[in-house]
């Protein structure tokens, strides 16, 4: 055999496998990339290219956008939206019935409200006198008093709100739904977080996790200066279009001996959507466009509701440009909502800070035509209890909590579900947190067992193998 012409070359591990081995390792092989491979899931082989080009649903959808208003830490239920008068009859008493077993730190006797209750709307449902702006909206919200989840602890319970799994990296909620649908601007990340401060668990709450990296939430921490190192100092985009033009095909020259390379097209369509940015994110972000009128709706112009006010009123301008899907965390701080002390110090501030710009938010959609198509949801990782911990606060409580939706194809003006007479357990029409997202789902269109990707030989949703719509809610 002549070896004389023969050059040696540097071969990357793909290249080697796919041309060695054998017919059964590369059957082997074959199985493995098929399974990472967003095109043998949902058949469409331009997802890599067009990761945000809009797909259609499976059904017709009641709702084309989501806002969440995630408030971290777990507000109090029994303080807010779930009035127990029972509470007030029996404050200081021990709880009438055992505790489960599952007790993170234990907690004394019953702990009464310290703030009054009173109806509101035409609906009459109750809600604290901490959130009277709130309570000037209760006929357009579905107060959900029933919610359970399955985690104590706030990483796992975050975990679980946001991605349907306490325990292992998962795509989130944003994630699965701008991967399903796609989103309306392609100038724009189809899914947007807005949280100043860091929260447990940190971006894993907006992960795409397994999902194309495409999907993954874009973070906004500086609420002046939202995405760093959007303007091109020069103004003149045209020497960098070209620029991305040469990188394109350098990129497609670079994939094609390779059989799959997701995150290179991810890379790719990320170059192409930061370019775009620049031309419409400016404005997008831009607050001072508003006027005057509107920011004294919103807050922004008092310092106790500015941080949130600006949050609220960027979510509205950012879902009227066609964003799919936007988390506001309330995060001052880390955990802001998190009271095992001062509660009654800390829960007025907490609601002072967002009580009006949750209503201009609700106002401001309603006025624009935007709320009957936009799902806003309400909520934390769970609640707290109704017994003490300490003397003024409470502990971790996913037994039963409230959190509440309005819009897009939700009944509002009605409370859903019960809990004990003390606030301890749901025992009516039980939310769980997978149900919540099959809700959520189903609104916008989407069969929640049929949202799937295959992952490591599995088909993989956002309910794992759990979730009922919650059909008494929809309007």
């Amino acid at each position: 055999m002549n070896n004389s012409n023969w050059i040696p070359r540097n071969y990357s591990r793909r290249e080697w496998l796919a041309s060695s081995g054998g017919a059964f390792g590369l059957l082997a092989l074959a199985d493995l990339l098929a399974a990472e491979s967003p095109a043998s899931v949902d058949r469409e082989p331009a997802r890599a290219a067009q990761p945000y080009a809009v797909r259609p649903p499976h059904y017709p959808a009641r709702a084309k956008r989501v806002i969440f208003l995630y408030m971290p830490g777990g507000p109090s239920q029994v303080d807010l939206f779930d009035p127990k008068p029972r509470l007030l009859q029996d404050n200081g008493k021990p709880l009438p019935f055992e505790k489960p077993k599952l007790e993170r730190t234990k907690t004394g006797n019953l702990l009464a409200s310290p703030w009054k209750f009173s109806q509101h709307g035409q609906s009459g449902t109750a809600v604290s006198e901490l959130l009277p702006h709130m309570a000037s909206c209760i006929d357009d919200i579905c107060v959900i008093r029933s919610m359970v989840a399955d985690n104590i602890n706030h990483s796992g319970a975050a975990l679980q709100m946001c991605t349907g799994e306490q325990a292992f990296s998962r795509p989130s909620l944003g994630s699965w739904l701008t991967y399903g649908l796609g989103t309306v601007n392609q100038n724009l990340p189809g899914f947007v977080v807005v949280s100043p401060a860091a929260v447990f668990q940190g971006a894993q709450l907006w992960a795409s996790s397994f999902l194309p990296s495409a999907y993954q939430g874009t973070l906004v921490r500086d609420l002046n200066n939202p995405i760093a190192n959007l303007r091109n100092p020069s103004g003149n985009l045209e020497p960098q279009r070209t620029k991305l033009d040469a990188l394109h095909q350098l990129n497609d020259l670079h994939k094609r001996d390779r059989i799959i390379d997701s995150e290179l097209n991810a890379r790719i369509s990320s170059f192409e959507l930061a370019f775009r940015m620049q031309r419409e994110a400016p404005e997008a972000f831009d607050l001072t466009r508003e006027s005057a009128a509107t920011h004294q709706l919103y807050g922004t112009d008092k310092p106790t509701t500015e941080m949130f006010g600006r949050q609220c009123l960027m979510a509205r301008r950012l879902v009227e440009r066609g964003v799919r899907f936007i988390q506001l965390f309330d995060a001052p701080k880390n955990n802001a909502w998190d009271h095992h002390g001062g509660l009654r110090e800390e829960l007025p501030k907490r609601c002072a800070a967002v009580d009006q710009p949750i209503a201009a938010l609700l106002i401001d959609l309603k006025s624009r035509g935007l709320l009957e198509d936009t799902i806003v949801l309400w909520g934390g990782e769970f609640g707290r209890t109704p017994t003490a911990e300490g003397t003024n606060g409470r502990e971790h409580h996913p037994f039963g909590f409230t959190m509440w939706m309005a819009g897009g194809g939700v009944k509002g003006g009605i409370v859903h579900g019960a809990t004990d007479d003390f606030g301890w357990h749901a025992v009516q029409d039980k939310v769980h947190v997978h149900d919540l997202h099959a809700t959520i789902l189903h609104l916008m269109g989407l069969n929640h067992e049929k949202l799937t990707y295959r992952h490591a030989g599995r088909d993989y949703r956002l309910t794992d193998v759990f979730g009922t719509v919650v059909k008494e809610i929809l309007g």
